[in-house]
């Protein structure tokens, strides 16, 4: 097998469209989308290479340097592909996924050695890759970015706001700036630039984001170590718009397919979750914090609402070394995991090497014998090799994992090992509460979740008292109730740690009814209402029913849904979860209202929203 058809041989159907034995004299290379709505361009120039990039006809990256290595190469052939199948995620944002698009091999030869280009055209984005023979060291994977003058930026910086937008300047990207990176280029559409399959290009680091100066442009690199044969996938997705961009499947279709034989245990859910709970003193006198009576009582509520995990969080053990954990002297976690296993809720469990380095070589086979279903892992930061050893050791000890503290996002690895269900690769609301502002949320429900599942620790109902909880900040979390709902929705992800108390969700359990009935994987999602920083409305459907969310910025207003995507001739029940005409993300948090009523395709939903409030609508024959 080839080394080109190596990387192809799961593609159900190829179709070669042409093979070219290009002279020298040959400049430009071109390769169309599928529907021809992406089209990119390989020149030579001067011994290196440049791609230029056209959106529905419109230039959207003027011609940019891309390279592997320092010394010149020239172009020796191409070959153009037709790639088409279908894929099925073992769980995500829709039920099937379509892998089209046309494939343009550019093979190079520089002064030692031959390698290739791959370039995916797209119609919802576009991605490059080099190939590379053994033995070829010292490589730079560079790519500039040139957008028009115009355009503005967004980026992910850590647990932090997301910048922008703003025009680029030599100094933009400043305190470790991260990807993805979202570009609103004007009349041309939108883009955003990230990474992809980081899981196969195993010599590789992640992708660094900086500006290049004369002319000023965004600069991609990453460096691969000695025995590199792949590079990262270069991402570029495209849409008309930011929504566009969320439901690009560019990402996850240049990313390996699942590396797992049985993925039959993978299951996405909704977690309860203690961190945030401990000091919560219940009505009848109980306080939870990290002990055996604590956690039945998650696991009671649990199972009474359908609720999948338990995440226990920190200090559920107190020393870690040589193989062996110290658990909390109040806590009888075989106990714990009888009770659960009785009441079939799984359990999370969480670690990192703070109070000692248990060995990852015991970590996992040990959370997998206590009756653990997945680990949470904190605290090891931008480590690809780490995260990906991670993940397959998890999967191999049947473990879903979740990354803590701005990991290596790994993009499209959900696809390879389904078992990473998300990670924190965010501002996590229930950190520094007061930078958490409605705005920050709509912000990253477009940028920050293009690189996958997040866990943002959606989902406050006790708005009023979290200020009292031991852990966590002191300050207020500014929201709606409505709007935390809304939230787990709106945000990709495979786990959804409920941050309140059992008896907070009680108490507005009429509300609470979107989070139990609302799915985690869906067979279709749609985006409406996008704008960045400023609303959001995400639908997806299950089946017959739609599940709908829609958020706002501080301002408030009013969002139209128009429900067009009915059956016709069908009358459908359905059930909104609404702001009190007097709600306020500052001044009247938790009122919220519920009610009951009919719909039918060609009904437009006027959603009204209190300011940084939000609103769900629940659809079903």
């Amino acid at each position: 097998m080839t080394l080109q058809n190596s990387f192809t041989h799961h593609w159900q159907g190829i179709l070669l469209l042409g093979l070219l034995c290009c002279p020298l004299a040959q400049a430009a290379y071109q390769v169309e989308s599928p529907a021809g709505k992406a089209r990119v361009t390989i020149s030579e120039d001067g011994g290196g290479l440049r791609y230029a990039v056209t959106w529905n006809g419109k230039p959207i990256i003027a011609p940019s340097a891309i390279s592997l290595i320092e010394s010149k190469c020239q172009v020796t052939a191409t070959e153009i592909i037709e790639i088409d199948s279908t894929w099925k995620p073992v769980w995500g944002e829709r039920s099937e996924v379509r892998d089209h698009a046309r494939e343009l091999s550019v093979k190079l030869q520089s002064e030692e050695k031959a390698f290739e280009l791959q370039v995916r055209a797209y119609d919802d984005g576009v991605a490059f890759r080099f190939v590379m023979p053994q033995g070829m060291d010292g490589t730079n994977f560079r790519c500039e970015h040139r957008f028009d003058p115009s355009a503005r930026y967004w980026w992910t910086i850590g647990e932090y706001e997301p910048p922008g937008p703003v025009k680029l300047s030599k100094d933009m990207f400043g305190r470790g700036a991260r990807l993805p990176l979202v570009v609103d280029a004007g009349a041309s559409g939108h883009a955003a630039v990230l990474e992809s399959d980081l899981y196969s290009a195993t010599a590789f680091g992640t992708m660094q984001l900086r500006v290049a100066d004369a002319p000023l442009r965004p600069l991609t690199e990453s460096k691969g170590a000695a025995g590199a044969k792949l590079t990262p996938w270069r991402v570029i997705l495209l849409g008309d718009d930011a929504g566009g961009l969320r439901l690009s499947t560019t990402a996850l279709n240049v990313a390996a397919p699942s590396q797992l034989a049985d993925t039959s245990w993978i299951r996405p859910g909704k977690a309860m979750w203690d961190w945030r709970v401990h000091d919560y003193r219940a009505e009848d006198g109980f306080t939870y914090g990290i002990n055996t009576g604590s956690y039945l009582r998650f696991i009671d509520f649990a199972a009474k609402n359908g609720i999948d995990y338990l995440l226990i969080d920190d200090h559920w053990f107190t020393s870690a070394g040589a193989g062996k954990l110290t658990v909390s002297p109040d806590l009888d976690i075989d106990a714990v995991m009888r009770r659960a296993k009785e009441a079939g809720v799984g359990i999370v469990l969480y670690y990192d090497r703070r109070k000692g380095d248990f060995g990852d070589a015991a970590l996992f086979p040990d959370f997998s014998a206590r009756g653990a279903v997945g680990i949470k892992y904190g605290f090891m930061g931008d480590d690809p090799g780490f995260t990906r050893s991670a993940i397959a050791a998890a999967a191999k000890n049947k473990l879903l994992i979740n990354f803590h503290d701005s990991p290596t996002p790994m993009t499209g690895v959900e696809r390879t090992l389904p078992n990473l269900v998300t990670r924190e690769y965010c501002h996590s609301q229930q950190d520094r509460r007061s930078a958490f502002t409605p705005q920050a949320f709509l912000k990253m429900a477009f940028i920050n979740n293009l690189a996958g599942p997040l866990d943002m620790c959606n989902g406050t109902y006790g708005l009023n008292a979290i200020t009292r909880r031991a852990k966590g900040p002191k300050n207020p979390l500014n929201s709606t109730v409505v709007a935390e709902t809304a939230r787990t929705f709106i945000i990709h992800s495979g786990l959804i740690s409920l941050p309140d108390a059992p008896e907070e969700y009680a108490k507005k359990a009429d509300l609470f009814e979107f989070i139990r009935e609302m799915p985690l994987s869906s067979d279709e999602t749609r985006i409406l209402n996008p704008e960045i920083g400023c609303s959001i409305t995400t639908l997806r459907r299950k089946g017959e029913s739609w599940f709908i969310a829609s958020a706002i910025d501080e301002q408030g207003g009013t969002l139209d849904v128009p429900l067009d995507f009915l059956q016709d001739g069908k009358t459908y029940q359905a059930t909104w979860y609404e702001d009190a005409p007097d709600a306020h993300f500052i001044h009247n948090r938790e009122a919220y209202q519920v009610r009951k009523g009919t719909v039918k395709k060609g009904d437009i939903i006027q959603a009204r929203l209190a300011p940084g409030g939000g609103h769900c609508l629940w659809i079903r024959p």
